[in-house]
């Protein structure tokens, strides 16, 4: 004994069919359009994403400088970790700026150094400390990562919004089913003598 064959028909919501309703046809339209957006729409924002998050960690890169700076007060060895940098403490520097003025301000620093040493800190054009640039590999790991949630962001927007829109469709044709019960409801419920 065979089993059932299951035939799937193929754009089965615009064909010509009797017991078609306009919500069919409205909800066929809606979910092209969701899976047009999440297709097309997040392969376009992932791409644009990643393209400008590379785009500013390059201009980090050209932006910022490494210069050497000194070390202005000890820092004791057993200094409990600031924001989750272990073995690392904020501390005083100085610095020369781009423009040739000496600046002092605070960055992190290993731990256990002395007053006096020298160290490498980081710079924007304008003189002031900064983080270290991303390394070009890292940047497009990362560019990559945000252009990725861009796209999933997307399309869990477009899932919803679809979503929300069949529950609203659904929800009209209870409403119209019930308007038609309640009409032809009445004339089933008679018995006959």
């Amino acid at each position: 004994m065979h089993g059932s064959r299951r035939t799937r028909k193929r754009f089965w919501r615009w064909r010509s069919n009797p017991l078609r309703r306009h919500d069919d046809i409205v909800e066929a339209w809606i979910v092209l359009a969701v899976w047009a957006v999440i297709a097309i729409g997040g392969a376009v924002a992932g791409l644009v994403t990643a393209h400008a998050a590379d785009e500013v960690f390059a201009a980090q890169r050209a932006e910022r400088r490494s210069v050497r700076a000194v070390l202005l007060t000890d820092v004791p060895p057993d200094v409990s970790t600031l924001r989750g940098a272990s073995g690392r403490s904020m501390a005083t520097v100085r610095w020369t700026a781009p423009d040739g003025s000496t600046r002092t301000g605070e960055t992190l620093v290993k731990a256990g150094l002395t007053a006096g040493s020298g160290l490498t800190v980081w710079q924007d054009s304008q003189g002031e400390l900064t983080t270290e640039p991303i390394s070009p590999s890292d940047a497009a790991v990362e560019a990559g990562f945000l252009g990725a949630a861009a796209a999933l962001a997307l399309a869990g927007i477009a899932c919803g919004t679809g979503a929300l829109a069949r529950w609203q469709l659904d929800q009209r044709r209870i409403n119209r089913w019930g308007q038609e019960w309640d009409q032809v409801g009445p004339r089933w419920s008679h018995k006959t003598g």
